[in-house]
């Protein structure tokens, strides 16, 4: 896979998205985007369901560690949630389009949606973009606290996981 496949960059979160003006005051909003070659699929569910079952595995540490201590507090662990409905691995599926899969949770500390946007149309190389978008909207001090703490590993987590999709090899058309 050409490096150029691999280079994420940040940006800002895209107007289009169904996550830009959900909440009314943000503590956290982020986005990366990254190329993906001509042929990839460009459903967003198909998108996201990869991304997210081709995390590096130190990711799943990383859960284990944030479950060991937000049981502590009465907040919902990883482990949980991937028992519910209606998900990919943790993420509860709030709705989904051609382009644009938004994924999230709520819970008393905090409410976070993650959108994962596909650009419409090829670039003229036959590739499309994919934004991975973050917003977080804290409800007490807990919530501040627990952004405060996150936000770094968020964003780790994040490009690492778009850059393990790209080498992985990202799904193709149908």
């Amino acid at each position: 896979m050409p490096r150029e496949f691999e280079l994420i960059q940040s940006v800002p979160v895209p107007s289009r998205s169904g996550v830009t003006h959900l909440y009314t005051a943000t503590n956290l909003a982020d986005a990366f985007a990254i190329q993906l070659p001509a042929g990839t699929s460009s459903d967003p569910d198909l998108l996201a369901r990869f991304i997210l079952s081709h995390q590096p595995p130190w990711i799943g540490w990383l859960m284990q560690v944030r479950d060991t201590v937000v049981a502590c507090f009465g907040l919902k662990t990883a482990r949980h949630l991937a028992t519910l409905a209606n998900r990919i691995q943790i993420f509860k599926v709030y709705s989904t389009n051609q382009t644009e899969i938004v994924l999230g949770e709520d819970d008393k500390h905090l409410d976070f949606r993650i959108s994962i946007l596909c650009s419409e149309e090829a670039e003229p190389a036959g590739s499309r973009q994919l934004i991975f978008s973050t917003v977080v909207q804290c409800h007490n001090r807990l919530g501040r606290a627990y952004i405060f703490v996150i936000a770094p590993f968020h964003r780790l987590v994040v490009k690492a996981s778009l850059r393990r999709a790209a080498r992985v090899g990202w799904p193709l058309a149908a």
